[in-house]
């Protein structure tokens, strides 16, 4: 289980460092299409900059890899954390997965800077309540993305319960409070997640619950 833990460490944020590569290349030979392979070519590429939705690939790295830090540094014998692992069958992956003795956390791990995540609840008493996160606009869908991967993990590990968290990066939290929870989806920040779930206590079998989201949900 340490080898494991200690292997799986370094993938953290690799698929979305190899797509922030994959692209920036393929700009790169864009603008060489038009500006030829020289002199020119070279400051062409130098001035053009990246497009956003390019950089947002490395942005998305960076955010995983820094709540990556945050779960190993309470990965212990009761603790395994997986990070960028790849869902059979599709291009998707899941970015973290933290099998505790009191279940499995599926953890997406965003980067919004200086954008204050927040819950909006609409409806009650004579309609639907609905709940929905908000992060600089409706943000909902990632909470929607988030449950889809908890279903995924749940059919594997059943009857271990399965929750979600969406963890934030450099987002704008308050001094006091902040975290809270959305359709049963936690949305907090890396060491405030690290530290609740290092506090769980459970009869979970980490090793063979490990072992088992391991072999179905490999490295991406």
């Amino acid at each position: 289980m340490d080898a494991m833990r200690s292997n799986d460490t370094t993938g953290a944020g690799a698929s979305a460092k190899r797509e922030y590569d994959r692209r920036r290349a393929r700009d790169e030979a864009k603008v060489r299409e038009t500006w030829g392979d020289g002199r020119i070519g070279a400051i062409a590429v130098a001035l053009s900059g990246e497009r956003q939705s390019t950089a947002a690939w490395k942005s998305g790295a960076a955010g995983e890899a820094e709540v990556a830090r945050a779960l190993d540094s309470i990965a212990n014998e009761h603790v395994v954390v997986l990070h960028d692992r790849r869902i059979p069958r599709s291009r998707a992956n899941i970015d973290h997965i933290v099998i505790t003795r009191a279940g499995v956390w599926v953890i997406d791990a965003k980067r919004y800077r200086n954008k204050r995540p927040r819950l909006q609840v609409e409806g009650g008493l004579f309609r639907p309540r609905t709940e929905k996160l908000i992060v600089g606009g409706d943000r909902t869908k990632l909470v929607d993305s988030v449950l889809h991967q908890v279903s995924l993990v749940q059919d594997v590990v059943a009857p271990a319960s399965v929750r979600g968290a969406l963890c934030f990066v450099d987002a704008d939290w308050p001094l006091f409070g902040g975290s809270f929870t959305v359709r049963g989806v936690d949305v907090c920040w890396p060491k405030r997640l690290a530290k609740q779930l290092a506090a769980l206590e459970g009869t979970v079998d980490v090793a063979a619950v490990a072992a088992a989201i391991a072999a179905h949900f490999p490295p991406a």
